[in-house]
């Protein structure tokens, strides 16, 4: 985790939520409308390994259903790709309980995105790498 990355996760409190997304996101319009207001770039990083280290540092919120958001695949909603099955495995690792990911349509998934605290893009080609992660109390 970067210098940057752990202060925007010190900046943060209960129920606020970090967009992490594959280099395809259109990360840098997105995190203009987030509170912290720019990207985090995690170049060189892939997914699945920012989120098994974020996720030793960010406990998920454990007063909704599903603290974990995820991007749904266009025309097969109920389509789970490879970036989605890594988050499952590894929400529910660093819980030590099955984790709850909620599907959102493409569109509404980019809207809940602009109301994030902020975003980290990393380099993962995905597709569909990209979740809202809401913080738990630590």
């Amino acid at each position: 985790l970067s210098a940057e990355l752990l202060f925007v996760l010190k900046s943060m409190g209960h129920g606020d939520e970090l967009l992490i997304c594959d280099r395809n996101h259109p990360a840098a319009s997105i995190a203009k409308h987030t509170t912290y207001g720019k990207v985090v770039p995690m170049l060189g990083t892939a997914l699945p390994t920012l989120s098994r280290a974020l996720l030793w540092h960010f406990p998920l919120d454990t007063f909704v259903d599903a603290p974990i958001t995820r991007m749904e695949v266009v025309g097969d909603a109920a389509e789970l790709v490879l970036a989605h099955h890594d988050m499952q495995e590894i929400a529910d690792a660093a819980e030590g309980r099955p984790v709850l990911i909620r599907a959102l349509e493409r569109f509404a998934f980019y809207e809940a995105a602009r109301r994030s605290f902020a975003v980290v893009q990393t380099s993962d080609p995905g597709p569909y790498g990209c979740f809202l992660l809401k913080m738990g109390v630590i």
